[in-house]
């Protein structure tokens, strides 16, 4: 792999696009589920086992990497471009089956798996480079991930395509990404571990500072996914208990831009963190977002303009945050075991996610939006006091050049 693009800059608008190509074909799960809706029924269990299975897939591929430090003993370029042409081709078997035969989840959990070398190892890649910016090169990579995970809602809202075409595209990114990432330059910061530690996971729980900071990040998963899964079913619901024509379109168009908001509020977060600090910013973002998530479901059926300004405010702050989680842990670990740090925390987010969002349907059944949003809230508020006492330790000042 001699082929690389020169320079900071160039490097990482090489990983943007491979990282966001690769990650198409986990993003393509949400448009598949509902263009398969309106050509043939799926059940409830077939329908969240099309993007559960990724999910479950990248819980297990990142343990799997963690416990064998696949991201600091190999090379992150060849994991990453291994990785992203399995799942390229993974994904293009999927157009050739029928939507829900059993094969097709077994290869959703494969790409999902797969993806646990593209996520945390794109991270890994960018915090090569790091030089009093790490903050804001992560928030790059989150920050288009979210315009990612956003795209189905705009498609829902406006596209009519087959599934097999959407299979396909995602396909051919993850292909071309494969491809691109050869132009990678790794930075100046990169350091290998020599060999395999199988206990070197649990320091990611051992050492207090990184405990801190993942029991932060925790809190903020358990809010995140769990959001960005069940907003355009409750706007839906909201704007046709007040009579709204074509509520489910205006439900989508308007997730579509709350999540899509929080691209920007990514990139603003590094910024910002890089400036002020992380903890500062990850208390603020989780106090903000947990006062959204508390006053949404009480909003049921009120006028769609004060639902969609708390919306677009919830949207920004419940990601703002996101990618300093992973900037601590690269700055508190040690250098030949950041890749595995950051596999390790990846791991148990998502792991958690798939509580989070399973609970909610089952919350709204029982008590109402009020309770099942306020139940996600006590996730950014339990990281808030998580980020407030890691601001106390001496090792937050390894953080942001000192700023915590």
């Amino acid at each position: 792999m001699n082929t690389a693009m020169p320079g900071k800059r160039g490097a990482m608008v090489v990983l943007l696009l491979c990282q966001v190509g690769t990650m198409t074909v986990w993003f393509s799960s949400a448009s598949v589920v509902a263009l398969v809706k309106q050509s043939q029924a799926l059940t409830p269990l077939q329908a969240a086992l099309l993007t559960s299975s990724v999910q479950i897939g990248f819980v297990l591929g990142t343990l799997t990497s963690a416990l064998l430090q696949l991201a600091d003993r190999l090379d992150p370029r060849r994991l990453f471009m291994s990785c992203a042409l399995t799942a390229a081709v993974a994904t293009a078997a999927l157009a050739l089956l029928e939507p829900v035969s059993p094969l097709v989840f077994a290869l959703r959990l494969l790409t999902g798996a797969c993806m646990a070398g593209v996520y945390p190892v794109g991270m890994r890649l960018a915090a090569t480079w790091a030089k009093g910016d790490l903050g804001l090169l992560v928030g790059f990579l989150v920050g288009a991930l979210t315009l990612g995970s956003a795209s189905p809602h705009a498609l829902a809202a406006w596209v009519q395509a087959d599934w097999r075409v959407v299979y396909g595209v995602a396909a051919a990114c993850a292909a071309l990404s494969a491809l691109g990432i050869r132009w990678f330059t790794v930075g100046p910061n990169h350091a290998r571990a020599a060999s395999v530690h199988f206990g070197q996971m649990l320091e990611a729980w051992k050492r207090p500072a990184l405990r801190l900071a993942n029991l932060g990040y925790l809190g903020h998963m358990w809010e995140l996914y769990a959001m960005w899964a069940w907003l355009a079913v409750f706007l839906t619901a909201s704007f046709e208990a007040v009579g709204m024509t074509n509520a489910k379109h205006f439900a989508a168009l308007l997730t579509f831009a709350a999540i899509a908001a929080g691209a920007p509020g990514a990139w603003l977060g590094g910024v910002l963190a890089d400036r002020y600090g992380r903890t500062a910013l990850t208390t603020g973002a989780m106090a903000v977002s947990a006062g959204c998530a508390l006053l949404m479901g009480w909003l049921f059926a009120a006028p769609p303009w004060l639902v969609a300004v708390v919306a677009l405010v919830w949207g920004v702050s419940v990601i703002a945050d996101s990618a300093q989680f992973s900037a601590s842990i690269a700055e508190l670990s040690e250098p030949q075991n950041v890749g595995t740090m950051l596999t390790a925390q990846t791991c148990a987010g998502f792991l958690l996610t798939l509580v989070s969002i399973h609970l909610v349907p089952e919350l709204v059944a029982w008590a109402g939006w009020a309770v099942a949003f306020g139940v996600l809230a006590l996730g950014p508020m339990a990281g808030c006091v998580a980020m407030l006492r890691l601001r106390q330790r001496p090792e937050a000042l390894r953080m942001a050049g000192g700023r915590r």
